[in-house]
């Protein structure tokens, strides 16, 4: 019996017409692949997984009654945030941390832990979506990630960003929203471009025209529960507010900064 199940999915009304995902929410891993020989305290990193965006959503999943899909895997083990063909699904080093247990990788075990992990994932995304979206009526997808508040010794000034390919659809009303705190600095595709060939938002809402965006908030402003029900006070109703928009729930395909899509 597998000891790690890949995904969890918090149930919530499928006819509310929004699905909140969190790619990274958990930081663990399958017994069998112990720690990749990694030390304990890497995975209370963000390299392991995004702090503090699992209590972040399931307090947002259930104070709008939404559902939610949660990755239970560690992006150590492999990133459900990657394509399949990305060199980056799999990581030999991550912000200095060199992961034994990653390399030397064989093919195999790259198929292994796609097979098992990332795609069982992604089909319970596709299942989710499927069913918000079983009326006809396209979901708002809103995907919860998070980012160090320094990067290389340089602080990050943003308090929360937006990241976005070309379908501004719920990006542009969600950064109206978010700056009317004007005591918050919002960033816009900052500190990471969002438009990612493979990715999540890629995969489930670029191709299929579903209206999305993907919102990063600082990990130490969510990095404990005072932190986490501040911030699930001041997005749920943002969140309400947008999903209340009838323009939100049409399918309508832009093109990708990354290229033509695959036929």
């Amino acid at each position: 019996m597998q000891d790690l199940v890949p995904f969890e999915i918090i149930e919530g009304d499928y006819d509310g017409g929004m699905v909140l995902l969190a790619d990274h929410a958990m930081n663990r891993l399958p017994q069998g692949y112990g720690s990749l020989g990694l030390p304990d305290s890497a995975f209370s990193r963000h390299i392991a997984y995004d702090i503090g965006i699992e209590g972040l959503t399931r307090r947002l999943a259930a104070r709008l009654n939404v559902p939610a899909v949660l990755g239970c895997f560690s992006r150590l083990l492999i990133d459900p945030n990657r394509g399949e063909d990305d060199p980056t699904l799999i990581m030999k080093i991550s912000d200095g941390a060199i992961i034994p247990g990653n390399y030397p990788i064989s093919e195999e075990e790259w198929d292994r832990r796609l097979e098992i992990y990332h795609r069982p994932y992604h089909r319970a995304v596709e299942r989710t979506l499927a069913k918000a979206g079983a009326s006809g009526r396209a979901p708002l997808v809103l995907s919860l990630h998070s980012f160090t508040p320094t990067w290389k010794g340089v602080p990050r000034p943003w308090h929360a960003a937006v990241l976005w390919d070309t379908d501004y659809r719920a990006v542009h009303p969600l950064l109206s929203m978010l700056r009317e705190d004007q005591s918050l600095v919002i960033g816009d595709n900052e500190p990471y471009d969002g438009a990612l060939r493979g990715d999540t938002m890629y995969r489930h809402c670029m191709t299929s025209g579903t209206p999305h965006a993907l919102l990063e908030v600082r990990q130490d402003l969510i990095g404990d529960e005072a932190g986490i029900n501040e911030w699930a006070d001041r997005l749920a109703p943002v969140f309400a507010r947008l999903n209340e928009d009838p323009l939100l729930h049409h399918y309508e395909v832009f093109a990708s900064r990354t290229g033509p899509y695959p036929t």
